[in-house]
């Protein structure tokens, strides 16, 4: 059963919004490489704000995916295009269908 989960919020810089939605859809083919990553979204909230959910069975799964290619992608990225850092939230799931 997925346990937890992450939820970033990406604010993209004016003028990166498509770098932004490109960056974050070609990151499926790593998420899908994580065996811990239960499942993975990448989503758009308004023109410039973006967001990836994630969930995952256990503590090392996430942790394995905070330290994994996807993370380390994005932090090297963010400068060029995020007008704010990254906001990484853990969480907990509470009930899901």
């Amino acid at each position: 059963m997925k346990k937890l989960g992450l939820l970033v919020r990406l604010e993209a810089k004016a003028g990166q919004e498509k770098n932004v939605e490109d960056f974050i859809t070609g990151a499926l083919p790593l998420a899908l490489e994580e065996a811990g990553t239960v499942t993975w979204y990448a989503f758009r909230i308004d023109a410039s704000t973006f967001g990836i959910y994630d969930t995952f069975s256990n503590e090392e799964g996430r942790e394995a995916h905070l330290g994994g290619k996807i993370a380390k992608a994005l932090m090297e990225n963010a400068p060029d295009l995020l007008a704010t850092p990254p906001s990484i939230e853990k969480l907990d799931i509470l009930a899901a269908k």
